[in-house]
């Protein structure tokens, strides 16, 4: 019997929000291992799309496919146990706990004790390089540090598959590199499927082997980043909102927006 593909699959999605559609009929596929992108204007239905996938938001239509396990109607913290876990723009750490204790007590929500959630805190920092912040408050962290623990929490007893939404957001172009690093270890040394939501385009054609356009709820292109660089569609799509930005970073190998 062949195995199922190490895939998470959304197929033909489609949300409404008071009648107003949200998304429509989208379709998309995160591989394991590997950095996908998603890309858009502002309100092109990106976040519901995460929310779909993680469990946040339930699909009018279509379905979640998580390594060929219908996962449509499962709760967020369920399918974060199953393995899907993702960020949020606004990082949403426990501002009043410490860092190697928000770490912990994600381990402890997903089912370890104490003491193995500790270690799993402590290898995580260790593989990200923060242990220097172990101690620190989270209320109190640069915005940089706590965009990378927010990432910590979400690599928690590797998870296979991290939904990065806007991670990027803020940062400055060193910083960014940085983050470029971070991503690439995820998907090559632990084996994790990204999804890379992500309003810095340079980014996203840097890390990204496949990146899928979404425009008012529909997939408009989907390819490689030479086919999104020189794409008539994605070009009209960021046409009187991000223009400036986004076309010279589409033209430009490597650039960053």
């Amino acid at each position: 019997m062949a195995s199922a593909r190490l895939d998470l699959i959304a197929q033909k999605i489609s949300v409404q929000f008071e009648g107003l559609k949200a998304l429509s009929d989208v379709s998309l596929t995160v591989p394991r291992g590997r950095i996908t992108g998603l890309i858009g204007p502002n309100g092109a239905g990106k976040t519901t799309l995460i929310n779909v996938l993680t469990g946040f938001q339930q699909a009018d239509h279509g379905t979640v496919a998580l390594e060929g396990e219908t996962i449509n109607g499962i709760a967020a913290h369920k399918l974060r146990r199953k393995g899907v876990a993702r960020t949020f723009q606004s990082g949403r750490l426990f501002r009043e706990l410490t860092v190697v204790d928000n770490l912990e007590v994600t381990g402890v929500g997903l089912g370890q004790s104490r003491r193995n959630a500790l270690a799993e805190a402590e290898r995580v920092m260790d593989w990200l390089g923060i242990c220097y912040l172990a101690g620190t408050i989270a209320g109190a962290l640069p915005y940089t540090d706590e965009r990378r623990v927010a990432i910590g929490r979400a690599i928690m007893c590797n998870p296979r598959y991290l939904l990065l939404d806007e991670p990027a957001a803020g940062m400055s172009e060193h910083e960014s590199h940085d983050l470029a690093s971070i991503i690439r270890r995820i998907a090559s040394e632990l084996g994790i499927g990204v999804l890379l939501i992500e309003h810095n385009i340079g980014l996203v054609l840097e890390l990204c082997e496949c990146i899928f356009v979404l425009d008012s709820g529909e997939i408009i292109e989907v390819g490689p980043p030479a086919q999104i660089r020189t794409s008539d569609a994605v070009r009209h799509a960021y046409m009187g909102t991000q223009h400036d930005e986004v076309v010279p970073a589409l033209a430009v190998d490597g650039a960053v927006a």
